[in-house]
């Protein structure tokens, strides 16, 4: 592909998008793809058939409408772009390229368009854009519910943008048509993505995941983690290659993974287990396999639902000492004391009531009392995570976790040895032996996993955060106890 799709960087008008803000960027999901990647996914499309029309959603200044044309040339192509000054450099390259003939530019919201019944294959490829559901209309939102209930598909308001180009393509798309889209990762792993993770295993046909390695970013200006999914509509799956993207000496490879069964995905909640890089596979041992998972079970901090009543100094200090713990509330504060947490008296103290107040002594009930009243006043009460806890006022903070570890950033995680017994929130996992080990033992597990792990083996989402979820702490590597020094 590059013999056709290298002169497309020599021409290719894009003064517009580069005068954009940062900001401005991030707002419109203005995010361009570098030319290698769009040269390996339109050598994709090509190896996988051959259309009789292309739409590229979100189409941009045309990288993918340009590379796509001279792939198949006097094939219809439709470039679909929402932003006004976006879609006038998109024209002019059309133009720049003598590309009017095939290419049809359409400006407007990829949502609200129809496209006419064609004999044979519609190829779907691009890069739709990365909009945060913060910067989502609600009208948007409701329509993405109502599409995807269309398809009985589950649905969430937090899902990006990019869920929403998905959707449209299923209900455009007809069996036989096929695609190549490039998008955030994130969807792999947390709740939202529950939408596509359905739809690619129910109808869409997923053939493919290439994830980009955490320290090789798709994309220069955007430290976000990307994964390319490749799909054939209606296709009987039987696996779906899945794994870190294959860049040989002079192009990226696509559809390289190993193979994995669908029914393995369509069950799983998290499809991020299926993408360890070879390198983060689990160190050998004698004749075993270890990892974090097999020796501890992780847990993801408590949610307070209200940290501005829950965590307040006033009345951490007005309350009985047995009503609040002294707890991690900041990653800074393991950050700062890696590798050894011995001090809790610098850590802020969380009020946690019991369930049942017949439990507070009769001396501490009006100031009890006095709290919980202002907890009221305040609406924590009223929250989603105090409505469904057992008791509203009763943050039921965890039990202290021996090991504690940073699990966001824009560094490596930290893992601290939790020896003051401080509880923890949402901002810390917390690993707990499924045996007993010794504080020795602990020791050289923290020291080990501060030498060895990396942000390669987490998730990079928008603004260059690095995510560890409890399932990806469990998968890395870590030798038997007995074996570290």
């Amino acid at each position: 592909m590059s013999d056709t799709t290298t002169p497309t960087s020599e021409v290719l008008d894009e003064r517009h998008i580069f005068s954009m803000t940062a900001e401005m960027r991030r707002s419109k999901g203005v995010t361009y793809t570098p030319l290698p990647i769009v040269e390996a996914m339109v050598r994709w499309a090509r190896q996988h058939g051959t259309p009789r029309r292309v739409v590229d959603p979100g189409a941009g200044s045309g990288r993918f409408t340009v590379a796509a044309a001279r792939a198949f040339p006097d094939v219809e192509i439709i470039a679909i772009e929402n932003d006004p000054g976006s879609a006038s450099v998109l024209q002019s390259n059309v133009v720049a390229h003598g590309l009017e003939r095939t290419v049809r530019v359409i400006e407007g919201d990829y949502r609200s368009v129809t496209l006419p019944p064609i004999e044979g294959r519609t190829l779907f490829i691009g890069n739709p854009p990365y909009v945060r559901h913060h910067d989502i209309d609600r009208s948007w939102k409701a329509w993405y519910a109502e599409a995807a209930a269309r398809q009985g598909l589950p649905t969430s308001k937090l899902a990006g943008l990019h869920l929403h180009f998905f959707v449209k393509t299923r209900e455009l798309a007809k069996p036989g048509d096929y695609g190549c889209l490039i998008t955030a990762a994130e969807w792999l792993e947390v709740n939202y993505g529950a939408t596509l993770r359905r739809l690619l295993t129910n109808g869409m046909g997923c053939l493919a995941l290439d994830v980009f390695p955490a320290d090789q970013p798709a994309f220069p200006d955007v430290l976000t983690t990307a994964v390319i999914t490749c799909f054939e509509i209606g296709a009987d799956v039987k696996d779906v290659r899945i794994g870190s993207l294959v860049q040989g000496e002079n192009e990226w490879s696509l559809a390289k993974g190993a193979a994995v069964e669908v029914g393995r995905l369509a069950r799983s909640a998290r499809w991020s287990e299926f993408t360890v890089d070879q390198d983060e596979q689990p160190v050998e041992c004698g004749q075993q396999r270890h990892r974090v998972g097999d020796l501890f079970r992780v847990s993801r901090g408590q949610v307070t639902g209200a940290n501005a009543v829950w965590v307040s100094l006033d009345w951490a200090s007005y309350l009985p000492p047995r009503c609040s713990r002294p707890t991690v509330t900041r990653a800074a504060e393991l950050i700062a004391a890696r590798p050894r947490l011995s001090d809790a008296g610098a850590l802020r103290r969380v009020i946690d009531l019991p369930t049942d107040l017949v439990r507070i002594p009769r001396k501490d009930w009006e100031r009890v009392s006095r709290f919980i009243d202002w907890a009221r006043e305040h609406g924590a009460h009223e929250g989603y995570i105090a409505s469904h806890r057992a008791a509203w006022w009763s943050v039921g903070l965890y039990e202290p976790a021996p090991i504690l570890v940073t699990y966001m950033g824009r560094r490596d995680p930290v893992f601290v040895r939790n020896i003051c017994g401080a509880r923890h929130l949402n901002i810390a996992h917390g690993l707990y032996p499924r045996s007993r080990m010794s504080p020795s033992t602990l020791d050289k597990v923290v020291a080990w996993l501060n030498q060895n792990v990396t942000r390669r083996g987490g998730r990079t989402y928008a603004g260059g955060l690095t995510k560890f979820e409890p399932r990806e702490i469990e998968r890395l590597p870590l030798p038997k106890p007995e074996e570290l020094v």
